[in-house]
């Protein structure tokens, strides 16, 4: 199964997202997308299959969104855009690519949907939650 992860390795929820990805048996294409962003194509094209606007895939916390007035509804996608081919850090992260979908992956567990094999067996995220537990259910579902 072809698997792209849109990754920053510097991010806990995309550390746990590839972490959930490699216990499935997949070792996915990493793209560092802060090293190598991808072009305007690429974005829209994400953005579309997870089901987002633009506006949506937005990332507020640590970039220079409210510096850049970007919470203003009147910009447009263009402009938003633009601000994320200059700025990368925009972009939410990460995004996963599976040939059973596109999920912008917040929170990290959101990945398992997408996968061939989402049974992955006991999971718990580096801050400590359970994601999945010893039984192989997932901690949250009913």
């Amino acid at each position: 199964m072809a698997v792209t992860i849109y990754h920053n390795p510097d991010c806990g929820t995309s550390r746990n997202t590839l972490a959930m990805i490699r216990q499935s048996g997949v070792e996915p294409e990493i793209v560092e997308y802060l090293q190598t962003p991808p072009d305007r194509a690429t974005v829209l094209r994400l953005v579309a299959d997870a089901g987002l606007s633009l506006r949506q895939a937005l990332r507020q916390k640590d970039t220079p969104f409210d510096a850049l007035g970007l919470g203003d509804l009147a910009r447009g996608d263009n402009e938003l855009l633009d601000a994320v081919m200059r700025f990368p850090i925009l972009l939410n992260r990460p995004f996963v690519v599976t040939p059973l979908g596109t999920r912008l992956c917040r929170p990290s567990e959101l990945v398992l949907d997408i996968l061939e094999n989402p049974d992955i067996g006991p999971f718990t995220k580096e801050d400590g939650e359970v994601v999945i537990d010893g039984e192989g259910r997932r901690v949250g579902d009913n």
